[in-house]
């Protein structure tokens, strides 16, 4: 693929904007991108890899993925993906996806999945030096995130740009959350990188593919939707919200 596609190139802008805008890399970062077989990673991946070629800031990127400990999984093939373009793959293998999918937790395995492989990005980011993680989330999982906070937690909140965490510790960026999932989608495929198919059961009938489902619906009615929704969240105008709820923390005698 030429590197004056128009998808590369919208893609670059929006890495390019969310750098900038939050200041997510200096110069001496380490950076662990934490892999998940997707194409968002994978892009993320290529994407960070190639900037550093054409930029004066340097920076380190480690690869991880988590492998959940799903029966079928494709930690060798993507190894091996990896070491075809010029990186290496470090996988953790772990039972957090048994452990989350367990009798005791079937009402939000994902919840519980998500923080476990969190954890351990952080002790593997920590073994490494590096003091950012970087993760593949894109504008439409932030909206998604939006709706899903505000219809299953009761709460107007999403994940961020760049978050710091553990007193400045570590600091988790994500630098496609101004790219779309369909540019990111067709760069894949320009790209040809391999599908890995989610062993994950609930991956289908999850939460998330619930809203993502809603939104489509919405977008298909105007184009402008998208782009509205998610400017809103910067846009947020505190005078015209209800006031917070005052919570009864009087205990009894």
């Amino acid at each position: 693929m030429p590197k004056h596609s128009y998808v590369y190139k919208a893609l670059n802008r929006a890495v390019g904007k969310a750098l900038h805008r939050y200041d997510m890399i200096s110069d001496g970062d380490r950076i662990l991108v934490g892999l998940s077989g997707g194409k968002d990673s994978l892009s993320l991946m290529w994407l960070l890899s190639e900037r550093r070629t054409r930029i004066p800031i340097d920076y380190e990127l480690f690869a991880v993925y988590v492998d959940l400990g799903f029966p079928g999984g494709f930690s060798d093939a993507l190894r091996e993906h990896g070491e075809k373009a010029g990186y290496t793959v470090r996988i953790a293998y772990t039972d957090y996806g048994v452990i989350s999918h367990g009798p005791e937790n079937l009402e939000n395995p994902c919840f519980l999945c998500s923080r476990l492989r969190r954890k351990r990005l952080f002790e593997i980011a920590e073994e490494l030096s590096c003091s950012k993680i970087a993760l593949g989330h894109n504008k439409d999982d932030i909206i998604e995130t939006l709706f899903i906070n505000m219809c299953y937690a009761g709460e107007i909140s999403t994940m961020l740009p760049s978050q710091s965490f553990f007193n400045g510790s570590f600091q988790l960026i994500r630098p496609l959350s101004f790219a779309d999932e369909d540019s990111i989608r067709r760069f894949a495929k320009e790209q040809a990188f391999p599908e890995f198919i989610n062993p994950c059961p609930t991956a289908k009938t999850s939460k998330r593919k619930e809203i993502k489902t809603l939104l489509k619906q919405l977008y298909a009615g105007n184009k402008k939707i998208k782009g509205n929704i998610f400017r809103s969240m910067s846009h947020v105008r505190p005078a015209y919200m209800l006031k917070p709820e005052i919570r009864n923390t009087k205990q009894s005698d």
